[in-house]
Order: C-alpha cells, then sequence, then structure tokens
C-alpha cells in the first residue's frame, strides 16, 4: 500500500528552554498540586514549578532512541545496546535518578531501576522494554531507518514500533515520578533489556539467571505488543478494540541437517542431501496442523462475534478474522501451531554435491504442545534429517482478570471510554518468558490509539516502521495512569 510523502523534517524535540525548566524540574520535594486533566494533567509544585509531562517529552525521548542504531543481527556482530543504555543512563540522572547498568558480554547493555511504591507491602511490579532492534536495509525505506524524521504526524524509524516507542513511555512517567517526588502504586523495578530480538540471551535471562535480586518481591510484569487499538466495523459503525495481550506461544528455533555423499556433480546420486533436505522442507511446509483456540483465543473471537455480527465458528472464521485488520497475522498464527523454514546453506561449488546441507526452521507452539510438535517435526523429517534444536522457550499464558488487568482495563477505559479491551494471544514471543522463570505473570501493554487506516501490525520487523506522536501522547498518558492505580 502507498503512503502520503509529506515533507519530512528532523524531529528535534523540545527547545532548550524547555530542556532547562525540565531539569529544574527534579525530585521537588513540594507539596504537590493536581491541576484539572483540561491543563495537559500537569502537576505543580508549591513554588509555582510546572512539572514537564510524560506526554510533552516522550516523542523526543523515542526519537533519539532511534537514532541510536542498536540492530541485533542475531550473530554478535551489531553494535549492541551499549550507547542506548548510556542514553538511558542519562536521562534518569538527569531527574537525579540513579540507574544500574549490567553487561551480560562488552557492549550487550541492561539499564535497571527500582521506584519505591506509595503501598510498599503489595508485590512488585516489573515494566520492561528492550533497547535492541532488528536490522533496516535503508534502502527499502523511504527515509533513513535511522533518523527519526517526522512526517505526517507520525516519527518514521526502525525501533518506533517494536520497541523504543513503549522504551520513551516508560522513560518519560520514570522521569515524571523523580521530577514530582510522586510514586508508582506499588514497588516498581523497570528494565531496559538487551537482546531481546535474539531471545533474550544476553538481556532477560542473563539477568534472571544471574541477577535474580533485581526481581524479589515481583508478581506481575508489562511490556510490549499488546495495549494498542485496532478498528473494527460494527452493525452500527465502527469501534475501536484495545488488543490486551495475555498469552504467547512458545518458541523452538530448529536447525535441519541433511546428510548424504558427496559427488561430481556428473555422477548420478541416490543420496543426495540437498534433495533429502529439500524432501524434508517440503514435507514440514504441507503438513496440516490441527487447530486449537487456547482460552485468550477464544474469549477474542467471541468477544468479536458480538461485536460484529460475524459467526466466530470454525468453518466460517475468514470474514470474522477480516474485521482485525492488519493484526489478523498476529492472531492466525495463534490458531494452530506452526512451522516455517527461513534459511537454507548448502554447497560451495557449482560441480559439487554436497555432503550436507541445512535449513533453518522457526517453529511456534501453543501453551502444552511442545512436545507434539517436536515429535511431529522429528517425523516430518525422516531418517536422513537432524532435527538440531538451537533456541527455544516457552509458551506463556495468563488469565485476563483479577486486578492488575482490571487496571490495564481502566486506565484505558478513562481515556477511551467507548472503546472494548479484548485479550489475545501473541504469535511471537517477549522477554516476559524469561520473567515467567521467576513466577512472574507477563502481560502486553504498550497503550496506543492509532488510526483507524495505519496498518499497524505488519510493520513489526517490517519496512517503513512509523507511529503517530499522538498515540505516543496518548499512550504515555496512559501508562502513567495505570502505574499510579495499579
Amino acid at each position: 500500500m502507498g503512503f502520503p510523502c509529506g515533507e519530512a523534517k528532523r524531529y528535534t524535540g523540545p527547545d532548550q528552554k524547555t530542556k532547562r525548566a525540565a531539569a529544574s524540574g527534579r525530585r521537588s520535594r513540594h507539596t504537590l498540586i493536581r491541576m484539572s486533566h483540561d491543563d495537559a494533567d500537569r502537576t505543580v509544585t508549591t513554588t509555582g514549578t510546572t512539572a514537564v509531562t510524560p506526554e510533552e517529552e516522550v516523542a523526543r525521548i523515542c526519537a533519539e532512541l532511534i537514532r541510536i542504531d542498536s540492530s541485533n543481527y542475531g550473530d554478535g556482530s551489531g553494535p549492541g545496546e551499549r550507547k542506548a543504555a548510556e542514553y538511558v543512563m542519562g536521562e534518569l540522572a538527569e531527574v537525579g535518578l540513579e540507574g544500574t547498568l549490567l553487561e551480560s558480554e562488552p557492549g550487550r547493555a541492561t539499564v535497571v531501576v527500582r521506584l519505591e511504591g506509595a503501598d510498599s507491602s503489595r508485590p512488585g511490579l516489573a515494566v520492561h522494554g528492550h533497547l535492541d532492534v532488528v536490522p533496516a536495509d535503508a534502502a527499502d525505506w523511504q527515509v533513513d531507518p535511522f533518523a527519526a524524521e517526522e512526517r505526517d504526524g507520525c516519527i518514521w524509524g526502525r525501533g518506533a514500533v517494536d520497541m523504543k516507542d513503549m522504551d520513551a513511555m516508560i522513560l518519560a512517567n520514570i522521569r515524571h515520578f523523580a521530577r514530582t517526588g510522586t510514586k508508582p502504586a506499588r514497588d516498581t523495578t523497570f528494565v531496559f533489556f538487551a537482546d531481546e530480538e535474539a531471545g533474550g540471551t544476553y538481556g532477560s535471562h542473563w539477568l534472571v539467571d544471574h541477577h535474580p535480586q533485581w526481581f524479589e518481591g515481583v508478581s506481575e510484569a508489562i511490556s510490549e505488543v499488546g495495549g494498542y487499538s485496532i478498528t473494527v466495523p460494527t452493525p452500527h459503525g465502527q469501534q475501536r478494540a484495545y488488543l490486551l495481550q495475555t498469552a504467547e506461544k512458545g518458541i523452538a528455533w530448529l536447525r535441519l541437517r541433511a546428510h548424504g555423499r558427496a559427488g561430481h556433480g556428473s555422477v548420478p546420486n541416490d543420496e543426495n542431501a540437498i534433495v533429502r533436505l529439500a524432501a524434508a522442507v517440503g514435507r514440514i511446509a504441507a503438513h496440516e496442523w490441527p487447530r486449537e483456540y487456547i482460552a485468550s483465543v477464544r474469549e477474542l473471537l467471541d468477544t468479536l462475534s458480538t461485536m460484529t455480527g460475524l459467526s466466530s465458528a470454525e468453518a466460517d472464521l475468514e470474514p470474522l478474522l477480516a474485521t482485525l485488520g492488519g493484526a489478523q497475522g498476529f492472531v492466525r498464527g495463534t490458531l494452530r501451531d506452526t512451522a516455517n523454514v527461513t534459511m537454507l546453506e548448502s554447497g560451495y561449488k557449482h560441480n559439487v554435491i554436497p555432503q550436507t546441507a541445512t535449513a533453518a526452521v522457526d517453529c511456534r507452539f501453543l501453551p502444552g504442545h511442545e512436545d507434539a510438535l517436536m515429535a511431529t517435526i522429528r517425523e516430518l523429517a525422516g531418517e536422513h534429517v537432524e532435527v538440531e534444536v538451537v533456541h527455544r522457550d516457552v509458551a506463556i499464558e495468563a488469565p485476563f482478570s483479577g486486578d492488575l488487568v482490571e487496571s490495564m482495563k481502566q486506565a484505558l477505559l478513562r481515556e477511551d471510554p467507548e472503546a472494548a479491551v479484548l485479550p489475545y494471544c501473541l504469535s511471537g514471543g517477549t522477554d516476559n518468558k524469561a520473567l515467567g522463570r521467576l513466577g512472574i505473570s507477563g502481560y502486553g501493554f504498550a497503550p496506543l490509539r492509532l488510526p483507524a487506516d495505519l496498518d499497524f501490525a505488519p510493520m513489526f520487523h517490517g519496512i517503513d516502521e512509523r507511529v503517530p506522536t499522538s498515540s505516543l501522547r496518548f499512550g504515555a498518558r496512559v501508562l502513567g495512569d495505570f502505574l499510579r492505580t495499579c
């Protein structure tokens, strides 16, 4: 689809006068006065100093983070997260907070900061983002993917959606707590992880393995890929619905290795490793994985059916899925287990039949399905193809009920009262998987109210990634409201 291409400009954020005013508002010890919502819900001190609100600086922070290339190629060759982590540390220090920067390997940096809550007797909350992004080929983009240009009301760049937008919302709210002396509702550990885009080996899993004390007392967590809006057609027009992520499929990244007999390319060979691998790949691609609807998927489909008047029966599901717009890809991926071939490698010369051939397969399984999926893949691969697990991570599922879920719902509905809030399962994965090893229930809640015509979900890891500045401001308000009331 084409996009309007108005004149682009670099987003520079507030001027120096505004920045100096922001710095002057750090950690006030004066009594706080809450002004009306019509005045941007500003917080002021009794001395008359007005603190910069999260929504006033969230776009600046997002743009500045995007300009730091933290591409994660998955093989250790990227720039790492250190510069982005140092930026976060600087933004914390500017408002008088001392963050902790931890490196699992040189350049692979995670930042942690903990804020005391208004009620420290309650279980703690973790709020986390990740600082790495997937690579971007500038030749494919309309703009420089690391310039953070503003065009048509959006900030464009790699990470605008995944997930420097949420990083900015989190950081803007932390700074506001520090400036005003206010507290989140409960003790809150904020984390900016390294390496999420390659499974968290040098980020979330490393921190859980080596520094679990940061999560002592934490019972629940929120992070990315949930809380954004879609616009659903209804019999009476349209209605916004926010997708609250309550589950994630598990991950199994596999390497298929076919063995055969090497030989000259001119000689017939019935033990060709490439042919054996191709047959295995063909069987896996053709396999029809059975559908099974976990609780979050079933509730999503049934609620959508009520909203739209369309059937949620399996035999007639396509019209209902179409109402999800760009988000339907994520949802389709949660109706069954999946296995997609993503890379092939073999051979070194045109006239040589190689002895081995390999393929990478990205498998995603529903909760409770890992053993069955692995058994199926091994059967489909056949006797001459080994199946090696390169990386695996668990499927997780949390209830769409309870005080935390209600707090997320109400924070959204206070800003958008006519909307619906629906559960969904993510076909991908987040750092909530690592925290799940500590018994922490994880949700996706990066709130964004999006224009109906913005095809948002396909921009995760996509080309021309961008986020509306109005959506960032909305998210900063909603996240702050949630943190104060959860």
